[in-house]
């Protein structure tokens, strides 16, 4: 179960998506920013563009990000908390964050027990995944595309708060944003052959998808050829369903089941709401998975 929350300015509604879970705990602050309202106007229209992309103007995206904080109560006395990111590089390095400033820093997960201050990554069709320890009041975000859930990054995130924070599994409750979903997340078999080579349950992660080619539906004589039957060309494509591969590894690394939300929204089939990375070519703007611990 999700919720969407919203706050109206003069000329846009921001929307912020949010696990329905993590909304019981009343010490934090969480939110998985969406494509409409903002300042940024070349990726179509307003829009919350927080990634410091080409095409925007650096005013832009700090506007849209403190609009952003001050939407989700991450802010004191209407100033927003700190902001903290890494610059990410589709890797399974994580940083230990014990201040609000800790110079430029390059990986893509961060954990902390910093209260007054916002942890986030940064998405365009990657997963963001956020935890949350119920009894340390310490939180993790991890950026988890193919590159990073091969590499283990959300199980190596658990690992990190048991030894950083005495985490147990059993109080931490996770929260996986949108993302590209196996809808749209067409592979080739090279990325089947990584995941298998790392998980025993691999193929439950994939899908075979029967391409729906209106113009070979309507005339499949033009694709005849003289193989045999059962041989010729199908059009199957193969999916992966990002979104579990991260689940299976927060059940791998203990969690509850029941504390393991997916918000399940596909970033690549609503242009809309979501900025795709992948669906857009490039050229597009980013979104942010924020998590923070009230003071």
């Amino acid at each position: 179960m999700i919720v969407t929350t919203s706050l109206k300015t003069q000329k846009v509604t921001p929307q912020i998506v949010q696990a329905a879970d993590f909304r019981k705990i009343p010490w934090l602050v969480h939110g998985f920013s969406t494509r409409p309202g903002g300042r940024t106007t070349c990726y179509g229209e307003r829009s919350l563009n927080l990634g410091f992309t080409k095409e925007d103007a650096r005013e832009n995206v700090e506007e849209n990000r403190r609009q952003f904080l001050l939407t989700l109560g991450a802010s004191r006395r209407g100033k927003a908390w700190p902001l903290l990111l890494n610059r990410q590089v589709h890797s399974d390095v994580i940083h230990v964050f014990r201040e609000t400033n800790p110079g430029p820093l390059t990986g893509d997960g961060i954990v902390t027990g910093l209260s007054g201050a916002a942890i986030a990554i940064l998405t365009a069709d990657c997963l963001p995944v956020l935890l949350v320890d119920t009894k340390k009041r310490a939180m993790g975000a991890f950026h988890a595309g193919w590159r990073g859930t091969v590499q283990r990054i959300a199980e190596k995130g658990v690992g990190i708060m048991r030894r950083e924070f005495g985490s147990r599994p059993e109080d931490l409750h996770a929260a996986i944003g949108p993302g590209i979903q196996k809808c749209c997340y067409e592979v080739g078999n090279d990325l089947k052959s990584e995941f298998h080579s790392q998980f025993s349950y691999a193929a439950e992660l994939f899908h075979e998808v029967q391409d729906s080619d209106p113009v070979r539906q309507k005339y499949p004589l033009l694709f005849m050829n003289a193989r045999a039957p059962g041989h010729g060309d199908l059009c199957i494509k193969l999916h992966l369903d990002l979104s579990e591969a991260n689940r299976r590894q927060l059940l791998a690394a203990g969690l509850n089941q029941r504390a393991i939300t997916i918000v399940g929204e596909c970033t690549a089939c609503d242009q809309k709401k979501f900025y795709s990375y992948r669906a857009e070519r490039g050229r597009t703007g980013r979104m942010l998975g924020v998590i923070g611990i009230v003071p």
